[in-house]
């Protein structure tokens, strides 16, 4: 199949990525936002078994980010333990939200699930330790391990007095709404840190739902190789729109 772009280092192909057999190589880490079936909207559909079909596309060593709700996670866990063990997990808080429920908390927060290989070990995944640059010093340090954790490995991160600090689990980035050219546009600022953390520098990331390429604009900014499938041609159009633009606004 001829891809739709193929420029710098960033790859697009209109297809469905479920029926997709181009041999792509083995990518080093998957970026996945599916539809999460949880609406009646008609392109909300749930793609039967996609969790095993891309992983054909991933290395052995590669892990595999994956934006939804708690909702869509639990309804489909079967699906994802059949090639891949969950990691870590972050939590996307946005400036606004939506309710479908009036007597519910309003609910302003998606998922990101980070899972990996059933079949690798976890240290044997390309991570970056994920640290911010606000840590201030402290006078105070735990001495023991809090007894309600377990046993847990030891860390090869060590922190330092008003040094770097590990990047929290909830990341708190402004949703794309009222800017968004797809009903489910992520913002690039959730997106550089979860590439950032877990592709290599000469790696490449794949995306099977590119959208509107909100990935690959953000693995272009950070200078890593791409790849995305979109089964929607609209769609592919506006991703290498935004692709082309010689300032990326982040």
């Amino acid at each position: 199949m001829k891809p739709y772009y193929d420029e710098g280092g960033i790859t697009i192909y209109h297809a469905d990525s479920r029926g997709f057999d181009r041999h792509l190589g083995e990518a080093d880490v998957l970026l996945v936002d599916p539809p999460y079936g949880q609406t009646s909207l008609q392109w909300d559909v749930w793609p039967d078994g996609w969790p095993s079909t891309v992983a054909r596309f991933a290395s052995q060593r590669a892990s595999m980010w994956c934006f939804g709700s708690l909702r869509m996670f639990m309804d489909h866990a079967a699906e994802f333990a059949l090639e891949w063990r969950l990691a870590q997990d972050l939590v996307w808080e946005k400036h606004n939200g939506s309710n479908f429920h009036a007597d519910r908390f309003r609910r302003v927060h998606e998922q990101v699930a980070h899972f990996y290989r059933r079949s690798t070990l976890w240290g044997e995944v390309y991570n970056v330790t994920p640290v911010t640059p606000d840590a201030t010093k402290r006078t105070v340090r735990r001495k023991e391990r809090p007894p309600h954790t377990g046993v847990i490995a030891e860390s090869t991160y060590t922190s330092q007095d008003g040094g770097p600090r590990l990047q929290r689990t909830v990341i708190r980035v402004r949703s794309e709404h009222g800017r968004a050219q797809h009903p489910t546009q992520k913002p690039i600022g959730i997106l550089l840190p979860i590439i950032g953390a877990s592709c290599p520098p000469d790696g490449t990331m794949l995306d099977p739902f590119m959208g509107s390429g909100s990935a690959l604009v953000a693995a272009k900014v950070l200078g890593r190789r791409a790849i995305g499938i979109e089964i929607e041609e609209r769609y592919c159009e506006i991703a290498v729109a935004r692709l082309a633009q010689e300032v990326m606004a982040l």
